[in-house]
């Protein structure tokens, strides 16, 4: 795999990552106690820090991509490895 392929995956593999990692540790003024803006929503977040979501994101899309490039290089599941209704894949 080119490094620029590889590059490309990974920038996917974080994208993906955001949305897997947004919603977690996220609180509402609400639950902290803090008092709402005017004209702010309900469920905004009061405690949004990017930096945390960065590195948070940082980790998984590495730890997935890692994965991913293992299985790339030892081949441990591969499209043979899926049956759709009990057919196996052509092969090319």
């Amino acid at each position: 795999m080119k490094w620029t392929s590889a590059l490309a995956i990974y920038v996917l593999f974080w994208a993906f990552s955001v949305f897997l990692v947004l919603p977690f540790g996220v609180r509402s003024h609400h639950e902290t106690g803090d008092p709402l803006v005017p004209g702010q929503a309900d469920g905004a977040p009061a405690n949004f820090d990017p930096r945390r979501i960065v590195i948070r994101t940082t980790v998984v899309a590495t730890v997935l991509f890692a994965i991913y490039y293992a299985n790339y290089v030892y081949g441990w599941f591969g499209a043979e490895a899926l049956t759709l209704f009990g057919r196996v894949p052509a092969s090319g």
